[in-house]
């Protein structure tokens, strides 16, 4: 038994309780726990409405960082007190969890556990969708919406580092200086009037990295240059955003759709090659990890709390 955030059956407040952990299975590791990233999905989660949801009652946790305290049969690239990353999915709010092997990754001395933690998904999604997915070269022009966000900060960083002009949108002088801080070239507050005109004016953009959806996706949408590519993340704003299929025929502009956890069930290796470039820039120093609050495990409901309020700038890490 350990400790965990479970989400009991529905209507049911989350709450700390005792959960069962078994032993790991073959190809399996069961890992000791010392921090868990918190992300907006798992919010939706425990609301019920993330396409990955698990029966009730769960825990949540999507992503963490800690020690294998025991390696199931078939898994002998790891061994007893290896610092590792795992992807679980769910489950990482607790002191103890057993994840596949495959999902898992060994931690460079260089990267401390409450980095490590939020390193994964937020990273991994940026760097899958500039790089993979919208094939950002160097001098384009890209415009990041929830730029001071969990995800959205990774997107300036890597677009930065990709050599892209980078113009972040956020809500608030504060959140607009630490886009800047991470390389953002150009700010835009999200309140303003008329979002397109502001984009247009600053030369529109070639690719559109999207967290937020809702009108200022529509908006962002609009201010694309021919052959412009829109990569539909997330939708923090509770809003899907309309994309009319004339305005893509007529500018030839791509739609792009980028989940990241979906590649662990057809390409699971593009992941773990990106993770590993990933940790090679963290190691070279070309990205900084934002982490903008670190709370004991008694305080991860107001963790989740400060993502859904969106108090929080880059990670919301929870220690254990």
């Amino acid at each position: 038994m350990a400790h965990a955030l479970v989400v009991p059956h529905a209507g049911d407040p989350a709450f700390v309780d005792d959960w069962s952990i078994s032993a790991p299975a073959p190809g399996k590791l069961r890992i000791k726990v010392s921090a868990c990233g918190l992300n907006f999905a798992d919010m939706l989660m425990i609301q019920g409405k993330y396409q990955d949801t698990p029966l009730r009652p769960f825990v949540p946790g999507m992503e963490i960082c800690g020690q294998v305290m025991e390696p199931g049969d078939g898994t002998s690239d790891f061994s007893v007190g290896d610092r590792v990353v795992a992807f679980c999915g769910h489950g990482g709010l607790a002191e103890e969890v057993v994840v596949d092997a495959v999902r898992c990754r060994k931690v460079p001395d260089t990267m401390i556990d409450i980095v490590a933690a939020g390193f994964q998904i937020a990273y991994g999604t940026s760097h899958l969708a500039l790089i993979r997915r919208a094939r950002l070269k160097k001098g384009e022009a890209l415009v990041v919406l929830g730029a001071a966000g969990g995800v959205g900060l990774t997107a300036v960083e890597i677009g930065h580092a990709t050599g892209a002009r980078v113009i972040a949108v956020a809500r608030g002088a504060d959140k607009l200086e630490v886009a800047r801080a991470a390389g953002a070239d150009e700010t835009l507050d999200a309140d303003t009037d008329d979002l397109r005109g502001a984009l247009k004016a600053l030369g529109s953009a070639d690719v559109v990295y999207d967290a937020v959806g809702g009108a200022m996706g529509e908006a962002a949408l609009r201010a694309l240059r021919p052959e412009g590519r829109f990569l539909t993340i997330g939708f923090a704003s509770g809003d899907v955003p309309v994309a009319k299929l004339n305005h893509l025929l007529v500018k030839n502009v791509d739609v792009i759709g980028v989940y990241w956890g979906g590649y662990l069930k057809f390409a699971p290796d593009v992941l773990t090659d990106s993770i590993g470039a990933l940790m090679e820039w963290h190691a070279d120093g070309r990205i900084t990890p934002h982490i903008s609050n670190v709370l004991p495990f008694d305080k991860a409901l107001e963790g989740l709390e400060l993502l859904r309020t969106r108090q929080a700038t880059g990670k919301v890490v929870i220690t254990l």
